[in-house]
């Protein structure tokens, strides 16, 4: 092996190992979720702004460039992309650029990868073929942080879904001992930090809306913008509506909280329905070999030992 080909290879190391360590740390976080519950609990956590360190600005000043290749140009397309920023829960300045900048990179990065690889070690790769490594390369390089945060989005999308029933039995408690609304929806989101962190920032967000002096139904609609689930829309239209008309809105809060959890208990039934179907190519490609390996090898060792020398010999 050449010292051209060792150095190709860690370099693939390093990026593999830098980018499967990145979304590691993007999905899980720093510090591990029953940590931060055990310093919620104890009340460790602290309230000091986190400050962005100098190697992080830097980062971000070498990001821009790269990020204006893949910036969409459309103000409808930069709309919606900062709604999906706000639904996977990223609301820093820097969000976009380190987005954009990926892309860009990413689908530079991963031809340039191949073609090093391609080039070190001699393979014998026809024009066409090349090609099509070269695109479908670049092509995933482009599309993977976009699958990135659609997978944030679900996972957070998720995590509000399967709390809110339960914030909404904290804010029917707070309505019938006599609270507002906004004190309602204040101390729920205090509550349920211990059960989701996403939810109770959203939902001191509201009550920060409503602090500044926005009106409750614009702090209502924020919230539901945020999030982008149509369960929180129902909620801030359902609050709407009984806010104009009158109604009883600690009854509103039940029938709504009820609907929630029975569709959450729908939910997960379908998930366990569907474990048998996602349990079953597995099973197919994976399981039932190892099995037949185990169960007719022996035998099959005993055939080739002893049946077919002597149908050998009798021929």
């Amino acid at each position: 092996m050449t010292n051209e080909q060792v150095i190709v290879l860690i370099f693939i190391f390093v990026a593999v190992a830098g980018a499967v360590v990145a979304l590691m740390m993007l999905i899980f976080g720093g510090v591990s979720r029953l940590r931060e519950r055990l310093q919620l609990v104890s009340g460790e956590v602290s309230e000091k702004p986190v400050k962005d360190s100098v190697w992080r600005r830097r980062a971000i000043s070498v990001a821009k460039p790269f990020a204006r290749l893949a910036t969409p140009d459309k103000d409808e397309e930069v709309s919606l992309l900062r709604a999906r920023f706000l639904h996977a829960g990223l609301r820093q300045a820097s969000a976009p650029i380190v987005y954009f900048a990926a892309k860009a990179l990413l689908a530079l990065v991963l031809p340039m990868l191949f073609i090093a690889a391609e080039r070190s070690f001699g393979w014998k790769v026809t024009q066409i073929n090349w090609m099509m490594v070269v695109l479908v390369s670049a092509a995933v390089g482009y599309y993977l942080p976009t699958i990135v945060l659609n997978q944030m989005t679900r996972i957070r999308q998720r995590e509000i879904f399967e709390s809110f029933p339960d914030a909404l039995d904290l804010m029917i408690v707070c309505v019938e001992a006599g609270l507002a609304l906004d004190m309602a929806v204040n101390r729920a989101g205090t509550e349920i930090r211990l059960r989701s962190p996403e939810l109770a920032d959203e939902l001191d967000l509201v009550s920060l809306d409503l602090r500044i002096g926005s009106t409750r139904e614009r702090a209502l609609k924020n919230f539901a913008m945020r999030t982008g689930l149509d369960e929180v829309s129902t909620f801030v239209a359902m609050l709407i509506q009984a806010d104009r008309f009158g109604t009883s809105l600690a009854e509103s809060l039940r029938v709504h909280a009820d609907g929630l959890r029975t569709r959450r208990q729908q939910r997960a039934e379908e998930a366990a329905a569907k474990i048998a179907l996602k349990l079953l190519f597995p099973l197919i490609f994976f399981i039932f070999p190892s099995l037949m390996l185990v169960l007719l090898g022996p035998a099959f060792i005993q055939i080739y030992r002893v049946l077919l020398p002597t149908m050998g010999g009798g021929g």
